[in-house]
C-alpha cells in the first residue's frame, strides 16, 4: 500500500557559530547551535566577531542604502535605520528561500563618519544657540576629494557612528522583531603636514572608506590584506570604542545580546 506521507526526515544543517575560544557568557552560550547570520561582506566585521568567538554565516544584504541622510532630525539615527533595513532584507529573504532552516538571528551594521564641532566651542556660544548640523562624510569620489576631506578634518574631530541591528523570529506578526543599538566614537586628527596628507591620499587606502581614512584594528588576527590602516598616522587620539571606528562595536554588541536575553521572552528561544 502506497503511503502519501514520506518517512524521510528533512536533514537540517548543524549550525555551530560559537568557536571553542569564546568566553562562557550568556550571550554566546545562547548562540550555540543557532543559525546566526551576518548581513555584511565586510572582512573587518567578520574578523572582529571571530576574535571574540563568534563566526556567523555571511549573507550580504541586497538593500541599496537609499535612505536620505537629510530625512533624519538626529543624524545618529541614520546608520541605525540603514542597519535595520539590511537585517530585515536578509532575514526575509532567507525565510522565503529556506523556510525549514530560517535564521535564529541576523546581525547587520552600518558605520558612518560625521563632522563634529571643535572641543570647547559650546562654551564660547550662548547656551540656546545651536552649534549647527553635523554633516555625513561619504567615501571620497577621487583623490582630489580625498585630500579636500582630510584637509577639512586635519587638526579637528570627527565622529564614527555605528548602528547595529538584530532581527530574530517571534510568534506575532510580521514574524520577527528588530532591536538596535548605536555606538559613537570621537576621532581626533593631529595637525598633520600637508605632505603627509598627500602621501596618504596617494596610497589609495582612504578612497573606499567613509571619511577618507582607515585605521587598523588592534586585533592580531586581522590579515594585512584586509587593510593596513595607514590612516592611523594621521590620528592623535580616539575617544571611545576603537573597534567601532574599524567597523563593529563588539563590546557593546555582546552586552546588548545579554540585555535581550533578559528582557525579550522570544529572543533565541528553543
Amino acid at each position: 500500500m502506497m503511503s502519501f506521507f514520506s518517512s524521510k526526515k528533512v536533514q537540517l544543517t548543524n549550525h555551530n557559530c560559537v568557536l571553542p575560544h569564546a568566553l562562557k557568557i550568556p550571550a554566546l552560550e545562547k548562540l550555540v547551535g543557532k543559525r546566526v547570520v551576518l548581513a555584511s561582506n565586510s572582512p573587518h566585521r567578520k574578523e572582529i566577531l571571530k576574535t571574540f568567538g563568534l563566526e556567523p554565516e555571511i549573507v550580504p544584504s541586497k538593500f541599496e542604502e537609499t535612505l536620505l541622510f537629510g530625512g533624519f532630525s538626529d543624524p545618529h539615527e541614520y546608520p541605525v535605520a540603514t542597519a535595520s533595513q539590511k537585517a530585515v532584507e536578509v532575514y526575509e529573504r532567507l525565510v522565503t528561500e529556506e523556510p525549514d532552516d530560517a535564521p535564529d538571528l541576523v546581525i547587520a551594521a552600518d558605520t558612518v563618519v560625521l563632522t563634529h564641532p571643535p572641543e570647547g566651542l559650546s562654551s564660547m556660544r550662548f547656551a540656546d544657540e545651536p552649534l549647527g548640523p553635523q554633516d555625513i562624510l561619504e567615501k571620497p569620489t577621487d583623490r582630489d576629494d580625498n585630500l579636500r576631506m582630510l584637509l577639512d578634518l586635519n587638526g579637528g574631530i570627527c565622529e564614527a557612528v555605528s548602528g547595529v541591528s538584530v532581527v530574530f523570529p517571534v510568534l506575532e506578526a510580521p514574524g520577527y522583531k528588530i532591536k538596535s543599538i548605536e555606538e559613537r566614537t570621537k576621532v581626533y586628527f593631529a595637525q598633520n603636514e600637508e605632505s603627509l596628507l598627500k602621501a596618504y591620499v596617494e596610497s589609495g587606502e582612504g578612497l573606499d572608506r567613509a571619511g577618507g581614512f582607515a585605521i587598523q584594528a588592534s586585533i592580531s588576527c586581522i590579515p594585512l590584506w584586509i587593510g593596513r590602516g595607514l590612516g592611523g598616522m594621521l590620528i592623535s587620539k580616539v575617544e571611545g570604542d576603537y573597534q567601532n571606528v574599524v567597523g563593529f562595536p563588539a563590546a557593546s554588541f555582546f552586552k546588548f545580546l545579554d540585555v535581550l536575553i533578559e528582557e525579550e521572552v522570544d529572543f533565541l528561544s528553543d
